[in-house]
């Protein structure tokens, strides 16, 4: 292990340098326009994983876009560490709120990362936090400290949903055969505050449709006499919520664990600067239900959010029409015990509910997935444990995360296996935004951490 930090420090120029070029891949898993990007992203991460010291890749074909799997195996007795990434990223959109194009990758100085950091999509979700994986293996692999086996699932279609992910896992349950799954797909509280992700929130995502007449109406002709969806949809919409900012879904809270006092005390040690987190967003007021603290509301509590609504005109100048239709995508956020099948099913029924006479409706799901929970003394949360305070100085918080991994439960169910998030980013990468980015420093900082669980993952396993 003596030897990790050396190599790493002389080769960490180029490790940035590599990471640069695979952002440079527009991998947007959702729009049909960069199908063959997406594609050469992933011959770009198997070329990755081969030079890294792999002994065995392969492109895995699936129904849509492909996983890429790679192996270490030192020796078959010992402990066998899965890790999963992802190698798709969101649409870029909206390009003119970018300060340089998404997939011109810059470095550029800031008040929080002195040292750079990486402007571009996927920078830190899920390209950077993924390719530290890869260099920190290559740094085991050349320093001859690699004490377990290894294998890697980076897959292209996390973004989407993960729609092929549930037939491979069930196809290949040999070949992806471990011990404990390691993600660095999440966030740590701050720089200087290392922390390990404990819980996610699950996810049901849908799209709704209210339709009124046949075609788009003049608004003098027809205002007042027949249903404007648009209207309809905001007013079904801001039914949702209470005055208390409680969702009003019927059985929408029936399985939501109430924490304890002691487990609400526990996270509220956390560090948390309240006016930061507000200047950091430019809001003069934090928002959400009634009785929990802004860390609870976006971890421990359930959510619904519209993601995005549109209908009618508009394009420049004025257009008086009553639409035929008006659309919008919503997201509920779901904690352990809440199924995001009931919870879709639930939303579906009520949200048709709402709908007066005069218009349709109808709710199209998307995509979901359960809440997780990794148990805080699991070997797995202990080896990570151990490698942050041996790389920070400082032993990290266990954290519940307010976003959702849904093929982490998937994971658990199907290959028998936890899962251990270990993620460098922080709440300020504009995951999701435009301008995302990732610091040098923690880029290089989890290249130097994960050997080390690694290494104390094996110590924990063999007793």
């Amino acid at each position: 292990m003596d030897r990790l930090k050396p190599y790493l420090s002389e080769h960490q120029e180029r490790f940035i340098k590599e990471l640069l070029e695979l952002l440079k891949y527009p991998s947007v898993s959702a729009d049909p326009a960069f199908s063959q990007d997406v594609l050469n992203t992933a011959d770009a991460v198997a070329d990755a994983l081969r030079q890294a010291g792999c002994d065995a890749v392969e492109v895995c074909d699936t129904r849509g876009y492909p996983i890429v799997y790679g192996e270490k195996v030192v020796d078959p007795s010992l402990p066998t560490i899965l890790v999963y990434g992802h190698y798709d990223v969101q649409p870029p959109d909206p390009l003119g709120l970018w300060k340089s194009p998404p997939f011109e990758p810059v470095i550029r100085e800031t008040e929080l990362h002195p040292e750079g950091a990486i402007y571009a999509r996927g920078a830190s979700d899920d390209k950077g936090q993924m390719y530290m994986h890869i260099k920190a293996l290559e740094c085991m692999v050349r320093t001859h400290s690699l004490p377990c086996n290894v294998k890697f699932m980076i897959e292209g279609e996390e973004e989407v949903g993960s729609s092929s992910l549930e037939a491979f896992l069930k196809e290949n349950r040999g070949k992806l055969a471990n011990d404990i799954i390691l993600i660095s797909d999440t966030g740590m509280i701050a720089k200087d505050v290392p922390s390990v992700t404990t819980g996610l929130r699950g996810l049901s995502y849908v799209e709704v449709t209210v339709t009124g007449a046949n075609r788009d109406l003049h608004s003098g002709l027809y205002g007042g006499a027949v249903a404007n969806p648009i209207n309809v949809l905001a007013k079904m919409i801001a039914s949702l919520h209470d005055a208390d900012n409680r969702v009003t879904i019927p059985g929408f809270y029936d399985r939501v664990v109430e924490l304890s006092a002691k487990e609400r005390a526990l996270m509220a040690e956390a560090p948390f600067d309240l006016e930061a987190y507000k200047k950091a967003l430019d809001i003069d007021a934090v928002y959400g239900e009634k009785g929990y603290t802004t860390n609870e509301r976006n971890a421990i509590r359930p959510t619904l959010d519209v993601n995005g609504i549109w209908g009618g005109y508009t394009g420049e100048g004025a257009k008086t029409v009553i639409p035929g239709q008006a659309h919008a995508k919503i997201s509920m956020r779901l904690v352990p015990n809440q199924d995001w099948h009931e919870i879709t099913e639930l939303f579906t029924r009520h949200f048709k509910s709402l709908a007066p006479a005069g218009v349709r409706v109808e709710v199209r799901p998307h995509h979901g997935g359960q809440a997780y929970v990794t148990p805080i003394d699991h070997i797995g949360y202990l080896a990570a444990s151990k490698a942050y305070e041996t790389t920070f100085g400082t032993r990290p918080v266990p954290h519940r995360g307010g976003g959702s991994i849904p093929i982490v439960p998937l994971f658990e169910r199907e290959l028998g296996s936890k899962t251990i998030l270990m993620g460098f980013g922080l709440d300020s990468d504009a995951i999701h935004s435009p301008n995302e980015h990732f610091g040098v420093w923690n880029y290089l900082k989890g290249i130097e951490t994960i050997p080390y669980f690694y290494h104390y993952y094996t110590e924990l396993a063999k007793g």
